[in-house]
């Protein structure tokens, strides 16, 4: 495969402002994993950030920490996340101060990527109006900038898991102003796609597609 290096301006420092300040920054892009309450697995395959954050470090310029990253929205720590991923199987459940933490989060700032992974479609959308009781998911058209940023997905995002429903994978966006703040795939499974091929025996073209579509997240969320 043609390596091919994507020169995006380097993350030097991550600030986001809250009523209390200016929370702790750092100087290395890192993904938290939205620990939340409920009886869905959050933790599952704790390898997908760490692996695609492997191959975005090799293929741009941005300052990369690849580790693995619980947080609580309750946590100190959230607002040093610019970039939040939530997934699992089962259900999602925001209590009230949990769900207006993670609205101030988005308010100021902060991006998150939501995946169905065949588990959650009717229990993300539901908590979600706790966080925005007046805004919808809208489903983003195929043109949307963020599915040819770098890498092209002409027809939204990609299909890595099928179980035999034959529907197309879909992605929703919830927009604060113009900006997306939140992102949610459905019937497709993208981050299945960052584990290694091993794990869920898939090809090594659809782990490689799944590495490029999160790298076309990645990039969205701190230039947009």
């Amino acid at each position: 495969m043609k390596k091919f290096l994507i020169v995006i301006p380097t993350v030097l420092t991550v600030f986001i402002c809250t009523q209390a300040g200016l929370a702790q920054t750092s100087s290395a892009f890192k993904i938290g994993r939205v620990h939340y309450g409920g009886a869905g697995d959050w933790y599952v395959f704790s390898m997908e950030e760490p692996t695609l954050l492997r191959f975005i470090r090799k293929n741009t310029d941005i300052n990369i920490d690849p580790s693995f990253n619980p947080v609580r929205l309750s946590s100190d720590n959230l607002f040093t996340y610019s970039f939040l991923f939530l997934t699992g199987h089962g259900s999602v459940y925001f209590s009230r101060p949990d769900a207006a933490r993670l609205r101030e989060y988005l308010e100021n700032g902060g991006f998150l990527y939501a995946n169905d992974s065949y588990g959650m479609a009717g229990a993300f959308p539901r908590e979600l109006e706790k966080v925005f009781p007046n805004k919808k998911l809208v489903e983003l058209p195929f043109s949307y900038g963020m599915y040819h940023c770098i890498y092209s997905f002409n027809n939204g995002p990609p299909k890595i898991e099928d179980w035999g429903d034959g529907k197309p994978a879909e992605g929703f966006g919830l927009f604060i102003g113009k900006r997306l703040a939140v992102y949610y795939t459905a019937e497709g499974d993208p981050p299945d796609g960052w584990d290694p091929t091993s794990v869920h025996g898939g090809t090594e073209a659809k782990h490689i597609e799944a590495m490029e579509f999160g790298t076309n997240l990645v990039y969205w969320a701190l230039t947009h």
